[in-house]
């Protein structure tokens, strides 16, 4: 089929290649425009745009797709299908009636559970047992569409956001091609979603992974797992900046109950940590200015000791 594919990030790119590689022609390559980025401000291209230039694709970048001028050319490009993936701009009614066989949207959650932004991290930091992608026919709603493939991913115990993001990434583009296919062959089913069972998700911001210790050890463990590797979870330590990287739950809590965020035992290669319910252990962490060091590698170089409060201040 002749396709416009849409898409910005890395998760994005996975499902470009699949495209090609199944022999789709990919006609247009639209993505969001070039950032500046670092203390140079240098512009920085999107994964997408990085991989359809290797390919030889076209690569169109409006600032706002909706625009009239950038309706108009993509009628011109006369495609069967839009293909959608984290593009990062809400098309027109005019754009998804646009293609005989409409616009399709790789979604990485089993909708109507997790619409919106970030539903990767967001299912690891809830503690989701299961969670996968979906691919569905593109409506004006926020990832409302009628639904016509999904598949399921088993998290796995030390399931981060980065990995469960690239495991994602990868059943996403398979289940486009197998989409296209079925579109193609005429006998893909679009199946309502039940809009009384959607939840929604918010975007990432940085002031998330700051931890409050009142909580409990199992939800401070899943937070973590889920903000690896961007943005990460962090406390503080003498006033410095703490990011987590790893840790453990430690049911149950010692004898004496301490305040949440007070470090409770300190062994060779652990911190354990009180939090609002159990122990949460640490075992890998990264100081401000400094590298990330597993628990035994930074208690070597800083001190810290049973008694010492994590956080800004005691409450």
């Amino acid at each position: 089929m002749k396709i416009i594919f849409m898409g910005t990030p890395d998760f994005s790119v996975g499902t470009l290649e699949a495209l090609i590689q199944a022999g789709h022609e990919i006609v247009l390559v639209v993505t969001q425009p070039d950032k500046p980025k670092g203390r140079g401000k240098n512009l920085q291209f999107s994964p997408v745009k990085e991989a359809a230039l290797a390919h030889g694709l076209e690569v169109y970048q409006p600032r706002r797709v909706r625009e009239p001028e950038c309706v108009e050319y993509l009628r011109k490009q006369e495609a069967d299908i839009m293909v959608v993936v984290a593009f990062g701009q809400i098309l027109s009614k005019e754009i998804l009636d646009m293609p005989r066989f409409g616009c399709v949207n790789v979604h990485a959650s089993l909708l109507p559970k997790y619409r919106g932004a970030a539903p990767i991290q967001w299912a690891v930091i809830q503690g989701e047992k299961i969670t996968g992608v979906t691919t569905m026919r593109m409506d004006e709603g926020i990832d409302t569409g009628d639904m016509i493939l999904k598949e399921e991913v088993k998290l796995r115990e030390d399931e981060t956001g980065g990995s469960l993001f690239d495991r994602l990434a990868q059943k996403g583009a398979e289940l486009c091609v197998r989409t296209l296919q079925e579109i193609e062959k005429g006998t893909a089913e679009y199946i309502p979603q039940n809009h009384e069972e959607a939840t929604h998700t918010s975007m990432i911001k940085k002031q998330l992974g700051e931890i409050d210790w009142k909580k409990p050890a199992r939800e401070l463990e899943c937070l973590i797992r889920g903000l690896n590797p961007w943005p990460s979870a962090y406390t503080y330590l003498d006033g410095k900046t703490l990011k987590i990287w790893k840790a453990e739950v430690k049911d149950g809590d010692l004898e004496g109950f301490q305040k949440p965020g007070t470090v409770v035992r300190v062994t060779r290669d652990a911190i354990e940590v009180q939090t609002g319910r159990g122990l949460l252990i640490l075992r890998e962490l990264q100081l401000e200015g400094k590298k990330r060091l597993g628990a035994d590698a930074f208690l070597r170089g800083f001190s810290v000791k049973a008694g010492k409060h994590l956080g800004k201040s005691l409450e």
